[in-house]
Parts: C-alpha cells; structure tokens; sequence
C-alpha cells in the first residue's frame, strides 16, 4: 500500500487460493510439481523458475452480498467459452456441482479469472472479455483492476 512515507507492506498472498497467486502460477513456464520437490528438498534454485515475459492479471467474481453474507447454488454458465478464449485460465474457489449436474456458485469468491498477454492493456481486455462470458445471478466484481497501469 503506497502511503505518504512510503510504500508499506500489508502482507504476502502465497496461498493457491489467492489471485495474487494464481496470477503468478499462470504465467510460470517451469513444471510446478518439480519445484515444489526441490523446495521440499531445498534444492531449488533460481534458475528453475522460469515465467513467461508476459503480463497477468486476475479478476474475481464474487457472488452478490461478498464478503457479507451471500446466496448460494446459483447457476453458472460460460465458464468453458471464457477458458476458451487466448490466454485465459480460470481458477475455481466457490464452485460445485448440484444433483442435474450443473456448476454453481458455493462461495463468495466463486471464480478468478485471469488473463496472460504480451501487454497490460491486451491482458485487461482479455480478462474482461472473459468475465462478461460468465454469467450467474448475483454476479459482482471489480472493473478497476489494472486501471491504474493507465493513469500513471
């Protein structure tokens, strides 16, 4: 967080679950099964971890009311054409499947959609096209993400 002293640290996001993970974990080149053996074996060096030179960027939709309280067992639809598009993985945190076999929302952070791209303005086109593909009832999220890339 920038602030008039300076930038402080808030804290690190380096749970599987976090967008600030699954940002990085989309655009690393480097099988990740064989770094988490050389972590667990300290033998891991830098020269392991290869990313793409690429830009990421993760959005979360989020059920209506998140991070109050929110409903559940909504209907999601178009999450294979938004994983169908350029550059796109998307990370499921509140998701199941009912009894007819369809995907719902089970969460507040239901979906992270994140889009890897050359540059930032191709990357957050990417990731908003993807969004407005999934659709659910209640269906919010930011439409800031990156926007201060443009205004620096």
């Amino acid at each position: 967080m920038l602030t008039e002293t300076g930038p402080k640290l808030l804290e690190f996001n380096v749970r599987f679950g976090d967008p600030e993970t699954q940002v990085l974990l989309a655009r690393l080149q480097s099988d990740f099964a064989n770094i988490c053996y050389k972590v667990s074996h300290a033998t891991l060096t830098r020269e392991d971890v290869v990313e793409c030179d690429e830009v990421g960027i993760t959005v979360v939709l989020a059920s209506k009311g998140y991070p109050g309280s929110y409903e559940q067992g909504k209907v999601i639809l178009g999450v294979e054409e938004a994983a169908a598009l350029e550059g796109i993985s998307i990370f499921h945190a509140g998701t199941a499947v009912n009894a007819d076999g369809e995907l719902i929302t089970a969460g507040g952070r239901v979906l992270a959609v994140t889009a890897v791209a050359p540059t930032f303005e191709q990357a957050k086109d990417r990731v908003y096209e993807a969004c407005d593909k999934i659709n659910f009832e209640g269906k919010q999220y930011r439409q800031d993400i990156a926007a201060a890339v443009f205004h620096e």
